[in-house]
């Protein structure tokens, strides 16, 4: 599955076969989510969210490329990412494209 940012594959004809997108609302537990307030006093990165973050965007890009498998894509072109929080500590990731099929 070729997954990229641009609205084309170079050297490929397109057929579009529609949108194709993955999810996912992720956390950190508790101690994680408290050693990360006290950081904010000292400032520097918050490594645990940062992983929390990757794993999230590994996931949702996961799910969108079995979406677009689903609608027989060949590839899922001008995919991006959207992240909202959904509570204190908790973000949704979502990843999403149009999934296409290379005309023969």
């Amino acid at each position: 599955m070729i997954i990229v940012t641009t609205d084309f594959v170079s050297g490929k004809e397109l057929i579009t076969l529609g949108m194709a997108r993955g999810s996912t609302v992720q956390t950190k537990h508790l101690g994680k989510d408290m050693a990360a307030g006290f950081k904010t006093l000292v400032g520097g990165e918050l490594k645990g969210y940062t992983e929390m973050m990757n794993e999230a965007r590994a996931i949702a890009t996961k799910r969108m490329t079995e979406d677009a498998e689903s609608q027989g894509a060949d590839a899922v072109i001008g995919v991006r990412y959207a992240s909202s929080a959904v509570m204190q500590g908790a973000a949704e990731i979502i990843a999403y494209g149009t999934a296409v099929k290379f005309a023969e």
